[in-house]
Parts: structure tokens; C-alpha cells; sequence
């Protein structure tokens, strides 16, 4: 929900296997060139020497501003061979036909959640910036006027065990790692995406034991909600 260029983004890499797929049927991802870096400034000989395979000439001679993307396309992509599937391909373009209408959906629901989480009893606290009580609350404000999307974390009373508990407990939600699909999705990552890691470097990469993060779907805010109070209250008990 934010326009990077306009705050003065020179590349965008983005995954469409996330909110432009929407199903998460399909991997991919855009690289979006602004054109509005210098890359004839010194610091980039990849760009500015001459290359025999374009004339002998250089990217910054070629394409000018464009000089990156062209580079990503005609060198970058050459050498590695990445290209999309035709039929992944026309899934992402499916996607794109229903993307504004989902993403308000996705926006409105994460606003929901999240404001019923922050005042949960068994909940210590709620990372979404939308919230007033949240410390980014004015940057989200400023760089996502839209909304802050539909992904975010919590941490559930009792740690550990009553976040292991909660993850069996939930009915509608679906335990899976990806993210920004049209179902709401829920992990624990201190004991998947992250278990590898010690504690401590769990904690360094900012996941701590009590973490649930969630990834808000297109379904009834109120199916969703009673959901996740009902994991809850099992969750509950066993810190009784």
C-alpha cells in the first residue's frame, strides 16, 4: 500500500507471489527501475565500461537512465536464464485484474484483527502500525496513507507453549509460512521459518518465543476474529 518511487526509491523488488498472485499458486517477482539513479558516477564500472556483446558500448550509452533494467534484462537475465512460466505468468495477470479490490479487503480486515488483539487479555502486544498505540504510528500515517497492509505479529501471553498452542488451536486459519494470500494465514516462527537459529540469534532478527505473525485473508473479519479468540482461550489454559 505505499508508492516507493515517490519517496525516493531508485529500484523496487517486489514478490508477486505474494498479494498479485493471491493464491499463492505461483512464484515470481517485478523489479521496477525508477530511472532516476546516476549510475555514470563512478562508483559502477559494470555500467559504464564497454561491453562487446552490445556494440562496444556501455549500459549508460545505451539506455542512459535506464541503463539498470536494460543491464537486468539483457546481461543479468541472459547469463542466469530466469523467466517466468507462461501459465505463472497469466496467473499474476488474473491477479492484477482483482488486486485493488483485495487489497482494500485484506486492509480493512488487518485493521479489525489488529484492533482486537491490542485490547485482548491474552495478548502483550500487537505490531501494526495503524494502531494509535503503535510507535510508527505517524510514519504509517505519512508513507502508507492506504493502510499498512495485512501482515503482522503479537505476541500471545505465556510464550512459548501457549504460541505452539495457539497454532493447533485455530479451525479457520490456515498454519502455513507464505504470506498475502486470499485465506489468512498464521505461524509461529521461533519454532519454523526461524527454529534453526539459537535464541539469541532469534532475538537479533527480532523473533521472540511469544511471536505469532499473521497474514490477514478475505474472509469475514468476524469469522476471523472468533477464530483467533477461540485459539486463545485454549491457548490460555495452559499457562493456568
Amino acid at each position: 500500500m505505499e508508492r516507493p518511487i515517490e519517496f525516493g526509491a531508485d529500484i523496487i523488488i517486489h514478490s508477486a507471489t505474494k498479494f498479485i498472485g493471491g493464491h499463492g499458486t505461483s512464484i515470481g517477482g517485478l523489479l521496477i527501475d525508477a530511472g532516476t539513479f546516476d549510475w555514470s558516477n563512478g562508483k559502477f564500472p559494470g555500467f559504464t565500461e564497454v561491453n562487446a556483446n552490445i556494440g562496444n558500448r556501455s549500459f549508460v550509452d545505451v539506455a542512459g537512465e535506464k541503463a539498470f533494467i536494460t543491464k537486468a534484462r539483457f546481461q543479468v537475465g541472459h547469463d542466469l536464464g530466469f523467466a517466468l512460466a507462461p501459465f505463472n505468468s497469466w496467473l499474476f495477470i488474473q491477479g492484477l485484474e482483482t488486486l485493488p479490490v483485495r487489497m482494500e479487503r485484506h486492509v480493512q480486515n488487518a485493521k479489525k484483527v489488529a484492533a482486537f488483539l491490542a485490547e485482548h487479555n491474552q495478548v502483550d502486544w500487537v505490531n501494526y502500525p495503524t494502531l494509535e498505540s503503535d510507535p510508527q504510528h505517524l510514519l504509517a500515517e505519512k508513507y502508507l496513507p492506504k493502510g499498512a497492509g495485512a501482515i503482522f505479529t503479537f505476541g500471545i501471553k505465556g510464550g512459548f507453549e501457549s504460541a505452539r498452542t495457539f497454532i493447533d488451536s485455530v479451525k479457520l486459519l490456515s498454519h502455513l509460512a507464505n504470506v498475502g494470500d486470499a485465506k489468512t494465514l498464521v505461524i509461529h516462527p521461533t519454532s519454523t521459518t526461524h527454529s534453526r537459529l539459537s535464541l539469541e540469534e532469534q532475538r537479533e532478527a527480532g523473533v521472540t518465543p511469544e511471536m505469532i505473525r499473521l497474514s490477514i485473508g478475505l474472509e469475514d473479519a468476524g469469522d476471523i476474529i472468533e477464530d483467533i479468540d477461540q485459539a486463545l482461550a485454549v491457548a490460555s489454559k495452559v499457562r493456568l
